[in-house]
């Protein structure tokens, strides 16, 4: 792989991209990363809006796809009816950075650990089930909410796979009359709770 100095003596000193290639490699010097970049012409990014310098980033050793990869877009916004102003972004691959962390040793370990799973009854009550999520969410509770037409005995089997706290059942007749049963799945007890006596 060429250094940047190597590919401005091929190609010359002439034309924006190369000036422009040639401040990115004397600034990552002074700012002490140069060693952490290299120059790449095959690198090209398929999408159309970028303006300038396109980048991937991959992990040291090279063993893996790019963990990122993205450039300069400085007229993105007005392609959705914005004002212009320079932009750098870039698109971050979440497997691939996963799979590093798993090779160093550096993934923790996250015990999975919901206080509440919501489900609705009846498919009709899907929006009930959602509200009762959004309010135990704006209560500071973690909420797994169940949407999909599933028979109760893999919502209960759901709910002790992710540890749930407790089950909340929006039914019908207890919905008419504000309220949600709400069972403890440590103790099996079950009760029904007005909406805005949730905690």
């Amino acid at each position: 792989m060429l250094s940047m100095f190597s590919y401005v003596e091929v190609l010359g000193d002439a034309g924006e991209a190369v000036a422009d290639l040639k401040q990115l490699f004397s600034l990552s010097d002074k700012f002490g990363y140069s060693e952490w970049i290299q120059f790449d012409a095959s690198i090209v990014r398929g999408l159309a809006y970028y303006t300038g310098i396109v980048f991937e980033g991959f992990d040291r050793g090279g063993k893996l796809r790019a963990i990122c990869g993205g450039g300069r877009y400085d007229r993105l916004l007005s392609t959705f009816g914005g004002d212009d102003i320079p932009a750098c972004g870039f698109g971050f691959g979440d497997a691939v950075i996963v799979e590093l962390l798993k090779e160093k040793g550096l993934l923790p370990e996250l015990s999975l650990q919901v206080e509440n799973i919501v489900c609705a009854l009846d498919p009709g009550l899907k929006e009930a089930a959602a509200t009762v999520a959004t309010i135990l969410r704006g209560k500071g509770q973690s909420v797994d909410l169940v949407l999909e037409n599933k028979p109760l005995k893999w919502v209960f089997k759901r709910a002790a796979r992710i540890k749930a706290n407790r089950l909340i059942l929006v039914g019908d007749s207890e919905w008419q009359r504000g309220m949600v049963s709400v069972k403890v799945l440590s103790s099996g007890e079950q009760h029904e709770i007005k909406l805005d006596e949730l905690e």
